[in-house]
């Protein structure tokens, strides 16, 4: 890695967490009991799902894919961690693999669907949005697993720590993806078969097994994160992470990663999750409505958007008001 890189890694860094922590700064401006312990414990304690899952978002962006399927792929495996406790009277220990590998062999699914049949990811993954949520339903018929302490100390915090082992699993899991993105020959992959495939083909590297590994990697975390998700509500519910998709994406989004691929940060990410958390616990702090949250929250992703357009120089206003100008007719 060069002096270059890493001052640049750096910079992008240093911008995300002066982002959180402006925003951390209004909120406590705005209401007096939102700058607090437990306001931060609780905000740790509630997004390891979400990370784990934006770790692996992050990495099957980069390589030019997209997966709308990991909401439904959490339920599932929510849905199995529940049989396996309450009905077949597994501990955790045997439980916790169970999830993993069966979210491992959806993403594998995933990418393999994907890239055999030369299918764009975004109809595969949508196809199995419906496949798995109806899956999760049919093996629960449709009914909440109750588990409780079987796996609520996951999700309780440590003493002297105020985090849960979630959370500290969840940024092990950011690190990991990080340097399997930044320092492996892997990660270098990635960003190659997403900046250009054609080009990465013709380098004599094959695109295929990448980005079936990448949907493979999204889908083992998406069953682990399946788990943590489970511990914080202690039951098992067919209907659990409906929406999650779009906050991992938009997680995503705000750290930067390019959606057409080629260009994106596993801890980028991990600060978009913080991002989005701290909006949502600082507007139920000053009392907003749903609605209003949701404003907020689309307009903080397009705003992110453009200004990593800015920065990158992608597209400029100047730029793009010259491009119409030019443009002719059909």
């Amino acid at each position: 890695m060069t002096k270059k890189e890493i001052r640049n890694w750096l910079g992008d860094y240093i911008a995300m967490a002066a982002v959180w922590i402006a925003i951390v700064i209004l909120f406590a401006c705005l209401s007096e009991n939102f700058f607090s312990w437990r306001t931060f414990s609780t905000l740790a304690n509630r997004i390891p799902a979400l990370a784990i899952i934006s770790a692996g978002m992050t990495l099957v962006l980069i390589a030019g894919g997209i997966d709308l399927s990991v909401g439904s792929v959490l339920g599932l495996c929510g849905a199995l961690l529940g049989i396996a406790i309450a009905d077949w009277h597994l501990p955790l220990a045997a439980a916790l693999p169970l999830c993993a590998l069966a979210g491992l062999l959806v993403g594998f699914i995933n990418g393999g669907v994907t890239v055999k049949l030369n299918l764009p990811s975004f109809i595969v993954t949508l196809a199995m949005l419906e496949i798995a949520r109806g899956l999760a339903y049919l093996v629960t018929a449709s009914q909440t697993k109750y588990i409780g302490a079987a796996v609520e100390g996951l999700a309780r915090p440590v003493p002297g720590l105020r985090v849960s082992p979630s959370f500290l699993v969840a940024i092990a899991v950011v690190a990991i993806c990080q340097v399997l993105l930044s320092q492996t020959v892997f990660g270098r992959y990635l960003v190659a078969v997403g900046a250009n495939e054609p080009a990465t083909r013709l380098s004599g590297i094959n695109p295929r097994p990448v980005k079936i590994a990448a949907f493979s990697l999204l889908g083992f975390l998406t069953g682990l994160a399946s788990v943590f998700h489970t511990s914080r509500l202690g039951s098992a519910d067919p209907n659990a992470g409906v929406g999650l998709e779009l906050s991992a994406i938009a997680a995503v989004v705000i750290g930067g990663t390019s959606l057409m691929g080629g260009r994106g940060s596993v801890v980028n990410s991990f600060f978009g999750v913080l991002i989005i958390a701290t909006l949502e616990a600082g507007l139920a702090h000053i009392g907003a409505s749903e609605p209003v949250k949701r404003v907020v929250t689309g307009l903080v992703i397009v705003g992110a958007v453009m200004l990593d357009a800015w920065r990158h120089h992608i597209a400029s206003p100047a730029a793009f008001l010259k491009k119409i100008l030019r443009a002719k007719p059909a």
